[in-house]
């Protein structure tokens, strides 16, 4: 008896009743078209003889992402701004064939931006012996034009510190906060310290309160200067002059200035001046008030004086006979307060560190997906519409898909 024998499309000669063992020819590519900045399509058609085929798979070039289906095949997952080509490739219970001619280049384009309003609060400066620290520079356009942020790339932010406390002397400035390309929010201003230089500026986000240490008379410490480097509109507020007796025996420090006005003077040897107040936002949904100054710190021999008041907002309070400055409150940007007399002659009370800042970003939700990366310590909420981000500490990046 004769046995009959087929041919398949790869020239395997197989007797009737046998299983297959054929693999599938090669499609013939079709065009491939942009969707969208993460999707494209990819036509094809399938080989006219040959094994069935139950399979069909595009990959792109590079990055071999995939998608599978009937003509047009979607691929998903791509990254923006690229150049692809895809091949397209056959799949049967035997294998696969041979990968089709590659098609011909699209690049997808740039995703549409996200429109974000911000606050980015820098740290605040420490108070010094005796002028308040200065809150930390404050930056915002929430109720103002949006910011638009582009999409699929990382953006750097960082979340400055407060500048630490001292015993005597200077204070130390904040650091600065900033977010990627966009936005620096320049460091509170160091509160001014026992010192003859009439030239001393806590310079800052906003300034520093001045102290005086003369050599004759009553002379005034001058406030550091705020705003610094100039922004428009303002991040800050100056601090108010210290005053101080010959020899200082006696001195009131300036209240570090805050974001909402300025530090207030010592007015007189023994009376310290209280720190700006700060700015309240409603970003996250709520309304907090943040970056208050730091208070000035008090000395007189024999008397305890009259330490200054922070600022609302997170300003620390200043010292004074018998009172520690206290430190400027964390994720606020406060500055810290003044130090004052611990006891009768000791002129080397401690001053108050400033707070830490905080970046806080407001997003629709359908606009896109967050995602904080390592080294950044945060968290998002819901508020109706929008997402709030909300970064207390560290550098690194941030993306939205």
């Amino acid at each position: 008896m004769t046995v009959r024998s087929l041919k398949t499309g790869n020239s395997t000669s197989l007797a009737v009743g046998n299983t297959s063992v054929a693999k599938p020819e090669a499609p013939t590519i079709g065009t491939a078209t942009v969707v969208s900045a993460t999707v494209a399509t990819v036509t094809y058609t399938a080989a006219p003889l040959g094994a069935a085929v139950t399979t069909f798979t595009a990959t792109s070039n590079p990055s071999s992402i995939t998608g599978t289906g009937t003509s047009p095949i979607t691929v998903s997952g791509l990254l923006a701004s690229t150049s692809y080509t895809f091949t397209v490739k056959a799949t049967n219970s035997n294998g696969d064939s041979a990968a089709s001619s590659a098609s011909n280049s699209i690049t997808t384009p740039a995703p549409p931006p996200i429109d974000v309003t911000y606050l980015v609060l820098a740290g605040g400066g420490s108070g010094g012996l005796a002028g308040g620290g200065g809150a930390g520079g404050y930056r915002t356009n929430f109720g103002g034009t949006v910011l638009e942020v582009t999409k699929g790339v990382n953006h750097t932010l960082t979340v400055g510190a407060g500048g630490a406390g001292v015993s005597g002397g200077y204070g130390n400035p904040g650091s600065d906060s900033v977010f990627s390309t966009y936005i620096t929010s320049a460091g509170g201003g160091r509160g001014g310290g026992e010192s003859t230089n009439a030239s001393f500026l806590g310079a800052g986000g906003s300034g520093g309160g001045g102290a005086a240490y003369a050599t004759s008379g009553t002379s005034a410490g001058p406030g550091g200067i705020g705003n610094t480097p100039s922004t428009s509109p303002s991040q800050g507020n100056n601090g108010g002059n210290g005053v101080g007796d010959s020899g200082g025996q006696k001195y009131g420090g300036g209240g570090g200035g805050g974001a909402g006005s300025t530090g207030t003077a010592g007015s007189s040897e023994n009376i310290a001046g209280g720190g700006g107040s700060g700015s309240a936002s409603s970003i996250t949904g709520t309304s907090v008030t943040r970056a208050g100054g730091g208070g000035g710190g008090a000395y007189t021999l024999g008397s305890s004086g009259t330490a200054g008041t922070g600022g609302s907002g997170g300003g620390g309070n200043g010292g004074r006979n018998g009172l520690t400055a206290t430190s400027g409150d964390g994720n606020t940007g406060g500055g810290g307060g003044g130090g004052g007399s611990t006891s009768a002659g000791n002129l080397q009370g401690a001053s108050g560190s400033g707070g830490s800042g905080v970046i806080i970003i407001r997003y629709l939700t359908a606009d896109g997906t967050i995602t904080i990366g390592a080294g950044l310590t945060g968290s998002t909420a819901t508020d109706g519409s929008h997402k709030v981000t909300t970064i207390t500490a560290g550098t690194g990046n941030v993306s939205w898909a």
